[in-house]
């Protein structure tokens, strides 16, 4: 027989925690000293307690099921199939494919591949009828789960232009497509373009939601999940309420369009907090933005190598990078339980938060001509700019923190020698329809100041 050894003392309120607090503090402000006002302006108490819990909707997130994604770049087919078969062998069970040229054999390389139990993604830099077509022939005939994520709004907003040159062409191609395909979901929302271009969390789940009404509102006959793209910061509770919240506001909206399919969500670990120097560093920011995206309920993540910055891609990079997912679910047994953030009551109460404050700002996005017209008014990029602004003074004051950067830099640390890829903002000048959201480092001001110095 089993004992409750809790029966053995009486219950404490959150009211005598909170005398005992204040008692603690010996005469200092409760507010002004314990509690903190997140970038988010939600109030982050030093306890929780059952008495003030709140219980959010049921959130259907399976961290059991999680998808250990490895990115793929197609330019040479064979070298790309040579590379899926490697990572399949080594622990990835699904796959990003990002492929820019329409001219690839997308048929051939699918051949190659043991897809049976793996889901595959892709990330298509062009939108093409034809070239659909014959990845949804391939899932047909066998019976593979696939995304295509084709994101024309996403496009508008970080390129500057359309896919194809007038919106409304754009919206005419998906709907054909969505008529024409039974076997591939079809629809994205690049919700990482945000984050990593210094949206608060608020925004990056309210402009997530206004991009995918625009498509309810444009697109018609969605019968598949839609695909959400996510970054995720180091802030790691929030990170896993964000996620939370974002599934929840999504499965409420799409109601309203008799949706009833949950969203997929694809998780990726953020640009914006990784560093040129002291890099290994990068190791454990991702590692900890991936464990938030278990717990917050993502259906596969595509972790960060951590030399992504100035490496090409390379066989150490990914292979670090999918030891840290592999290590997360087989030696720290992240995936023996679902939905594990239910009943935190810190989480459940920034998940409430979130969802409340993120639902106020879509409402007001819609109340003032949906998210396109604001995107296409520039409103949505100057809010991002103003947040990411403001984010910026924080790390430039010291007030956030990148080790090894900002705090406690190693100055023998040189890196010049060592970039292959250009890790910082390219400037390219050319006429597109709108100003694009660009994404932005912190530390990209103090990284290129020492390189001028090496």
């Amino acid at each position: 027989m089993t004992t409750n050894l809790y029966d053995d003392f009486n219950p404490i309120s959150s009211k005598q925690w909170k005398q005992k607090i204040q008692f603690e503090l010996s005469g200092a402000d409760y507010n002004e000293t314990v509690v903190w006002n997140s970038p988010e302006d939600i109030q982050v108490k030093p306890f929780y307690h059952k008495d003030e819990f709140t219980k959010t909707f049921p959130l259907p997130t399976q961290a059991t099921q999680f998808r250990i994604c490895q990115n793929i770049f197609v330019y040479d087919v064979d070298k790309s199939i040579e590379r899926a078969l490697d990572t399949l062998s080594r622990g990835a069970d699904s796959l990003r494919f990002s492929i820019e040229n329409e001219t690839i054999d997308i048929t051939y390389l699918l051949e190659k591949l043991p897809l049976e139990k793996v889901t595959v993604y892709f990330h298509l830099s062009f939108i093409s009828i034809d070239f659909v077509k014959k990845i949804d022939a391939f899932a047909k005939k066998n019976n593979i789960t696939i995304f295509c994520n084709l994101d024309p709004i996403g496009q508008l907003a970080k390129d500057g232009n359309w896919f194809i040159t007038k919106e409304k062409n754009n919206f005419e191609t998906l709907n054909l497509l969505l008529k024409q395909t039974l076997a591939v979901s079809l629809l994205s929302i690049n919700t990482a373009l945000y984050q990593n271009a210094g949206a608060t969390m608020v925004q990056q789940i309210a402009y997530s939601l206004g991009h995918a009404n625009e498509y309810f509102n444009r697109v018609e006959a969605i019968n598949k999940p839609i695909v959400f793209e996510v970054a995720v910061g180091t802030n790691y509770f929030f990170e896993i309420a964000k996620l939370r919240a974002l599934r929840l506001l999504f499965n409420l909206i799409a109601k309203e369009y008799d949706h009833n399919l949950d969203c997929n969500i694809i998780v990726s670990p953020t640009k914006r907090n990784k560093t040129l120097y002291d890099y290994n560093i990068n190791m454990l920011r991702t590692t900890t933005e991936c464990m938030s995206a278990i717990i917050g309920g993502a259906n596969a993540i595509a972790n960060l190598p951590y030399d992504s910055l100035y490496h090409k891609d390379n066989e150490f990079g990914d292979r670090i990078a999918r030891n840290q997912l592999l290590i997360l679910k087989n030696e720290s047994y992240f995936d023996k339980v679902n939905n594990p953030a239910d009943g935190s009551y810190y989480i459940e109460n920034i998940t409430n938060q979130l969802a409340e404050k993120s639902l106020t700002l879509f409402k007001d996005i819609e109340a003032n001509g949906g998210f396109l017209k604001q995107l296409n008014d520039g409103i949505i990029k100057r809010k991002i700019q103003e947040s990411a602004d403001a984010a910026q003074e924080l790390f430039d004051s010291g007030k956030d923190i990148l080790l090894g950067t900002n705090k406690y830099p190693n100055k023998q640390d040189m890196m010049k020698h060592d970039l292959e890829l250009f890790p910082f903002v390219k400037v390219k000048p050319r006429k597109t329809l709108i100003t694009p959201i660009i994404e932005k480092r912190l530390a990209e001001k103090i990284e290129q100041e020492r390189l001028g110095l090496e």
